[in-house]
């Protein structure tokens, strides 16, 4: 739990009156909004302070944000602060923020997006169009794809309830349509199995996976069960399947695109990257700022963001096309997308603005220092602050580096308050500390995953980031990427052609020559071919490069 002086400290910054009048001006500020959005920008924000405001944006007005960038790097990181200011000030709310990836592939590349890529797309998809997300953080090769309207999005997910009547053959058809395989015994996600009229199925996003029991079309229980022993372990009354993939696929279409491309005749089975064409034979005309009713529109450095959009669409344009493929009808133009948000209050954010005008707004920010594990400098430097006048907070990511921070601050005899609530789930060593510590010092220990930090100039406030104090190596532990780092960082592959030369940490330079599956027994796995001098190849796992 988040100690109610820290979450005050940072709702304090929303009182600044450059953002205040921002949102006013956009038009953010009211709870609903008829005719076209506003317009403003907020300049002087680092990536920190960005993610910040984007949370006190939300926080004042209550309605789902959207945030852009230039490419994925940058959504990745902005989605990390965003999910830990988040959680700092609205801790009890069920629905977090979310990360929604680029497609990795291009169209006519004979590859499929990966499979991570595809069920985070979906379920993300699903939860903008059924209104569960606050914030949703993207790419502008993301936003510029065009999806289909919220009610194919929302009729992905399947919910069974007890005394439901649904036939048993077409749970596992609408299953086998968002990506879900049959296995036996069920154990990973996307997994089903039947036998008679029991049905095991886990869902993404679900703890453990459940069991349905059916008696003819009627569902007579559902029951969670631990994978391990294959026991029952919960009787629940209803349950929601996510779907794996936004594609939902049929033999209808599969044999619509392969009569497209080919041009030979339908044909059954789907082809590697049958996805990226759907949107040529069912028309796609709906962009995800359509699927929410009042939406806030949030361009991170819009200039960048315009000039990575036209990077993107030079990429498109040196497709090998076939007579049938029509870029248009799979991804808006740059123009285009601007259109889209018309009807959204719309901020842009920035770090620096030498414009001028009734619209621009300015908040002072600026990049902490960094002590690269000199501890004393960092003491000392805390201490001027205070000194000063200002107050400061130390973000730690994990409770190890809390405890590690708390043991230097306390060496030191540094005064600070630990950002803990002293409840049954903080651990007695920290709670001993936050006792010691006391409810009136100018430092803040604080756990959460801020890597950088900031300096909050007008509002006197210095958040040191964890990789300020040490550097990564010297860390005692990194907090474990997520899924969502993958599949982010994965996306970048679009900016990756045959032929580029890239730099591989252990091996050095070598020249990509494209991704290639291999199988492994059973398993099948995506690399990356890379060539050497003398011609030496190297397969890397796809998961490995980083």
């Amino acid at each position: 739990m988040i100690h109610p002086a820290v979450r005050d400290l940072f709702l304090d910054l929303g009182k600044h009156p450059g953002f205040l009048d921002a949102i006013h001006r956009a038009g953010a500020a009211s709870a609903t909004l008829s005719g076209p959005g506003g317009k403003a920008s907020l300049s002087g924000l680092t990536t920190a302070a960005k993610a910040l405001y984007s949370v006190l944006l939300w926080h004042h007005a209550g309605r789902p944000l959207i945030v852009v960038t230039d490419g994925n790097k940058q959504a990745e990181l902005l989605a990390e602060l965003v999910e830990t200011f988040f959680s700092l000030l609205e801790a009890d709310n069920r629905n977090g923020p979310q990360l929604l990836p680029a497609l990795d592939v291009l169209p006519l590349q004979n590859l499929s997006p990966h499979a991570e890529i595809l069920e985070q797309r979906a379920i993300g998809l699903w939860r903008l169009a059924t209104e569960r997300v606050p914030i949703t953080v993207l790419s502008v090769p993301a936003a510029l794809q065009r999806i289909a309207p919220g009610e194919y999005y929302r009729q992905l997910a399947l919910r069974l309830r007890v005394g439901d009547e649904i036939p048993l053959e077409d749970v596992l058809a609408h299953l086998e349509s968002i990506g879900y395989e049959r296995r036996e015994p069920v154990e990973m996600v996307g997994e089903y199995s039947v036998r008679g009229g029991i049905l095991d199925v886990f869902s993404p996003e679900a703890a453990r996976p459940v069991r349905v029991d059916l008696f003819g079309d009627l569902v007579e229980s559902i029951r969670r069960f631990d994978v391990e022993s294959q026991r029952s372990v919960l009787k629940i009354e209803e349950c929601t399947l996510l779907p794996l993939s936004e594609y939902q696929k049929s033999r209808a279409l599969v044999a619509e695109l392969n009569e497209l491309i080919d041009g030979a005749g339908p044909a059954a089975e789907p082809f590697p990257g049958w996805e990226l064409l759907t949107g040529m034979v069912r028309p796609r005309h709906s962009s995800v700022f359509s699927l929410l009713a009042n939406p806030m529109v949030l361009w991170d450095e819009p200039e960048q963001v315009g000039a990575a959009a036209e990077r993107f669409w030079k990429r498109l344009e040196q497709i090998d096309r076939t007579p049938s493929f029509d870029p248009e009808k799979l991804f808006f133009r740059w123009e285009d997308l601007k259109n889209q948000a018309q009807a959204a209050a719309q901020l842009d954010i920035k770090e620096l603005d030498l414009g001028l005008g009734d619209s621009t707004f300015h908040i002072s920010t600026r990049p902490s220092m960094a002590f690269h594990g000199n501890m004393q400098v960092a003491i000392a430097e805390a201490r001027n602050l205070v000194e000063a006048g200002q107050r400061v907070a130390f973000f730690a990511s994990t409770t190890g580096e809390v405890e590690r921070v708390a043991d230097i601050l306390n060496e030191y005899g540094l005064a600070y308050q630990l950002g803990l609530d002293q409840g049954e789930s903080t651990p007695a060593y920290l709670a001993e500390r936050a006792y010691m510590a006391g409810t009136v010092a100018s430092v803040y220990l604080v756990k959460g995953l801020v890597r950088h930090g900031t300096a909050f100039q007008d509002a006197g406030l210095v958040v040191f980031g964890s990789e300020d104090l040490f550097d990564t190596s010297e860390m005692v532990a990194r907090a474990p990427s997520s899924k969502s780092a993958l599949a982010a960082f994965s996306a970048d592959l679009v900016d990756l052609k045959p032929g580029d030369f890239v730099v591989h940490a252990e091996h050095g330079i070598a020249q990509y020559l494209g991704l290639r599956e291999i199988a492994q027994g059973e398993a099948k796995g995506d690399y990356m071919l890379l060539e050497y001098a003398a011609g030496a190849k190297l397969y890397v796992p796809w998961r490995a490069w980083t």
